[in-house]
């Protein structure tokens, strides 16, 4: 369970990372300026909503960190994106670039192997929500279109 008080130090911690105050953060995270003084005063508990905008909007913050404090602010390893209303495009532009990379890296499959293969079904009627890319090492990314 994610302890209230923890939470909203954690995220005062990000904004003072990036130098941001609630208005501005609320507008990198696409939320009401309103949830955000909520949270932090301990008046609401963040919903799983708004703690994936932030993980979206601010990739270098690891989500185990932000609910349990465990782990590293930033992330080591993460590419530093200024967070603004550019961040899903930039968010977009990081995914276009790692799947290009991993078009080049595609094996081939041979004809059996592909008739193996479970029959994909797609209504055209139907929008994308969201892409999420699960790594081995237990963390993902989500995307938003």
């Amino acid at each position: 369970m994610v302890n209230s008080d923890q939470f909203s130090k954690r995220l005062q911690k990000v904004m003072d990372e990036y130098d941001l105050n609630a208005t501005s953060f609320a507008d990198a995270i696409d939320v009401g300026r309103s949830s955000i003084s909520h949270i932090i005063s301990g008046r609401n508990k963040p919903s799983l909503e708004f703690v994936m905008k932030i993980i979206a909007a601010f990739p270098e913050v690891e989500l185990y960190w932000l609910l349990n404090g465990k782990g590293s602010f930033p992330k080591k390893s993460a590419v530093t994106i200024p967070p603004g209303k550019n961040s899903a495009n930039q968010l977009e532009a990081n995914f276009e670039e790692q799947k290009e990379s991993e078009q080049k890296e595609t094996k081939y499959q041979t004809p059996q192997e592909y008739q193996n293969q479970p029959e994909l079904r797609t209504d055209s009627n139907s929008e994308i929500e969201r892409i999420v890319i699960f790594y081995k090492d237990g963390t993902f990314k989500n995307f938003l279109p």
